[in-house]
């Protein structure tokens, strides 16, 4: 590194981390909401925000109605990237997704129409992933629980592939002692090889022309800058440049040597944690990127998915949504979803050989006669809040509403199904069956503190 950036890296690990969220934009855009206790922007990302201190986010409602996301600001420079160099419509593959941070920060600036397939291969991952996703409320993104080699067998390809690799965990050194124990050069190697591995695993899935975004939360230059000479010499690609301004304090390539356009964040020199990420150019001319591209790339491919027609004639009510001519509903283990039309045909084909989590909009479960709607479809930018009654609830009641006790109603609530909302955000529903109300929050889901925080925990006035 130099005596000049391991002296400021050293200072920077013994020094507090910068707490940063990032807003949801779909959700706050037009609302009126603002940072309380905000320490300025983050330069490279339009909605992220550095706090002054760090406020207890379990009680904070609206963080978990989604209207903004708990993020280290080195990681919202993905958004940056995405801004300059994401086409449209283009097919997008997270590919170790969890828990969440990077794809709703490229969902959040992917023009709409986009698909964004976020993966997570370990299960208990991959389940607070599309718990985040849901909240963020995007239609347009699908979960996905498989390793990287399930995808070249899908038949799906991408013109983008995002690959936040597991890594040594050198960037988390200051916020994770344990990560300092769990060091060593036999791991820094064997990290090394996985990343290539998993970035070879799904190179047949990117197309010609398409752009691998590739980033580890270390520093060394095995896990970094080699892994970056290997893919462009072993798979075949060109670095690409990203334009960013000197007073962000990125530092650019360690390797001795190497001249290729690299970003990496130091704690010390710039105002986050650990990151190095890469933008990659993969050989080859582009191919056309549209919605009738993507219907005539997977024509003929049948719909085999995981599906299940015994529903006993039940329907979704697709008034639910805000635009439902843009949807197609389908079944899938006892379940109804809206998918988007614009890429239903993709969707078909990752549910022949996928394990997926959510998709489109998560519409609701069917018991009975009956379709009990879904919290996903509660925090959907697509939900139309004006196809259920409201309740709006204070700060005491949401916090028992997301603790998952009972919340009753007022006396004059309509029966049926009852959207709860907070500041005027959707928050989830109950059930008013007349002499109760029954909580339809998701249990996996709850607060589960019984704990009565102390002063503000508002984040959003």
């Amino acid at each position: 590194m130099g005596e000049r950036f391991y002296e400021a890296l050293s200072q920077g690990l013994g020094a507090e981390a910068p707490v940063s969220i990032r807003l949801n934009a779909a959700k706050c855009r037009g609302g009126g909401f603002a940072v309380v206790d905000g320490d300025g922007r983050v330069p490279w990302c339009g909605g992220g925000f550095y706090l002054k201190s760090r406020p207890n986010f379990t009680f904070d409602p609206l963080f978990h109605a989604g209207m903004y996301y708990v993020q280290e600001a080195s990681s919202m420079f993905l958004a940056h990237v995405l801004k300059q160099h994401g086409g449209s419509p283009a097919a997008v593959l997270d590919l170790c997704a969890a828990p969440g941070g990077k794809s709703t920060a490229a969902r959040a600036v992917l023009p709409a129409g986009c698909l964004l397939v976020c993966n997570e291969p370990v299960r208990a991952r991959a389940q607070v992933l599309a718990e985040n996703i849901q909240k963020f409320g995007s239609p347009d993104v699908i979960v996905t629980n498989n390793y990287p080699k399930d995808f070249s067998r899908s038949g799906l390809s991408f013109d983008i592939v995002i690959a936040d690799v597991p890594c040594s965990g050198e960037g988390m050194f200051r916020k994770d002692p344990a990560a300092v124990g769990e060091w060593s050069l036999q791991n820094v190697e064997r990290c090394r090889r996985l990343q290539r591995s998993i970035v070879a695993d799904v190179w047949d899935c990117l197309k010609p022309g398409g752009l691998l975004v590739y980033s580890t939360c270390t520093f060394n230059t095995k896990e970094n800058e080699e892994n970056v000479m290997y893919i462009c010499d072993g798979l075949g690609a060109d670095v690409i440049a990203v334009d960013i301004r000197p007073e962000w304090n990125i530092t650019g390539a360690l390797l001795r040597g190497y001249d290729k356009p690299v970003y990496r964040f130091l704690p010390g020199i710039t105002k986050g944690e650990g990151l190095f990420m890469a933008v990659l150019r993969k050989h080859g001319e582009a191919l056309e990127c549209s919605r009738k591209a993507w219907k005539k790339e997977y024509a003929g491919k049948k719909d085999r998915g995981r599906r299940d027609r015994n529903d006993g004639g039940v329907k979704p009510d697709m008034s639910w949504l805000r635009d439902p001519d843009a949807f197609e509903p389908i079944s899938a283990e006892g379940a109804f979803s809206a998918i988007p039309k614009g890429w239903k045909c993709m969707y078909d084909t990752a549910a022949k050989s996928l394990r997926i989590l959510s998709a489109g909009v998560p519409l609701g479960e069917v018991k009975g006669k009956d379709v009990v709607p879904s919290q996903a479809l509660a925090l959907s930018t697509q939900l139309c809040m004006s196809a259920f009654n409201c309740v709006e609830l204070d700060y005491g009641r949401a916090v028992s509403y997301l603790r998952k006790e009972a919340v009753p109603l007022p006396p004059d609530t309509p029966r049926g199904y009852v959207l709860v909302t907070y500041k005027g955000v959707p928050l989830g529903f109950e059930k008013n069956i007349g002499n109760r109300a029954n909580n339809l929050y998701p249990a996996e889901w709850k607060i589960k503190s019984t704990h009565t925080p102390d002063g503000n925990t508002e984040v959003l006035s």
